[in-house]
């Protein structure tokens, strides 16, 4: 793996991030010219928090107490000049839309993951108070299948105890062993309170720098 010191990922991801565009389908999405990091998660896995905590940013990816609000690939460029993007895929497991409407995310979704070749890695988040369940361990294995490498990280780890956060790190390994596209090693992090932030800029930027050579 590439070298990436704290530093050099903070001031990356505090530095100049530019909105690029919302993509409903493959034929919308901008050239594949630069490295991509998507963040995949159920719907109510705080997925937007967490963006906008790895980003200092307060309002770069929409929150609501809605689930489901993510509807298209949001895409976003990191840096100036960009050296990578940023990609919110739409949440999986529930949305409060028509079967169809859902549907058609999902396609994209997929569409998304089996044919972007400038796609590095995907972040699968994890509520920490649920760890893997079913549809996360499905997920799973279309990435498998897909061939797309991917980490898992854990989110909302200031809502468990401390204990609980160290048995998860000490079950999964086994768990990840099973799924051959999987990234070996867990991030554990706290958008409210910013713990693991630092760690995971560092992942993204060194998953861009390990594929892209950058």
């Amino acid at each position: 793996m590439t070298g990436v010191s704290p530093r050099e990922a903070n001031r990356l991801f505090t530095g100049p991030i530019a909105f690029v565009k919302s993509a409903p389908t493959m034929d919308d999405l901008p050239p594949a010219n630069l490295p991509e990091v998507a963040f995949a998660g159920r719907s109510n896995v705080g997925k937007s928090s967490l963006l906008n905590a790895l980003t200092a940013r307060k309002g770069l990816a929409r929150t609501s107490n809605t689930p489901g609000r993510t509807q298209l690939l949001n895409i976003f460029d990191v840096g100036e000049p960009a050296v990578l993007r940023l990609v919110d895929m739409p949440g999986y497991g529930y949305a409060e839309a028509p079967k169809k409407m859902v549907d058609a995310w999902k396609r994209a979704v997929f569409d998304y993951l089996r044919g972007r070749a400038n796609l590095k890695r995907v972040l699968l988040l994890i509520d920490s108070r649920r760890g893997i369940g079913k549809v996360d361990e499905d997920v799973m294995d279309m990435l498998d299948s897909a061939a797309v490498s991917y980490q898992i990280v854990l989110t909302k780890t200031d809502k468990v105890k401390e204990s609980w956060v160290a048995k998860l790190r000490e079950d999964l390994p086994a768990l990840l062993k099973r799924h051959p596209a999987s990234f070996p090693s867990l991030l554990a992090t706290s958008s409210e309170k910013n713990h693991g932030i630092e760690d995971l800029r560092a992942a993204v930027l060194g998953a861009a720098k390990d594929e892209a050579g950058i």
